[in-house]
């Protein structure tokens, strides 16, 4: 088995974000939910798609993003953001912006916490 890179960690995780764009949402299925509702920032319901999305997943694709979204328990509060926002491909600028860091610490943050996860599951799979 080869080993993890943090680029490797980063498509995956973009790949996490378009399969669960592309799930149903609970309540077109027929399935109420009695959790709050969440309260979205207005920069967060920009990157939300604007029309609705068809079903065109495969069951791999889920598989690898239930695998994926355990991955982020590795890593702290602050990272996970970072992690998250370039996931959604924001641009750079706008994560410095939001997170109130320069835009080079902001890579660096980003950078050692795909490498954090990549270090875990080499360790995981040796």
């Amino acid at each position: 088995m080869t080993s993890w890179t943090a680029e490797q960690v980063a498509q995956r995780f973009e790949e996490c974000v378009m399969v669960l764009r592309r799930l149903p949402i609970a309540t077109r299925l027929g399935h109420a939910s009695y959790w709050p509702e969440i309260v979205l920032k207005p920069s967060e319901i920009a990157r939300h798609e604007s029309r609705a999305v068809r079903l065109s997943i495969l069951p791999e694709q889920i598989s690898r993003m239930e695998e994926t979204l355990l991955w982020i328990t590795w890593v702290n509060h602050g990272h996970r953001n970072l992690i998250w926002l370039r996931a959604h491909r924001t641009p750079w600028r706008v994560i410095a912006r939001e997170t109130g860091f320069p835009k080079t610490s902001v890579q660096r943050y980003w950078q050692g916490a795909l490498q954090k996860i990549a270090r875990q599951l080499n360790q995981d799979t040796s």
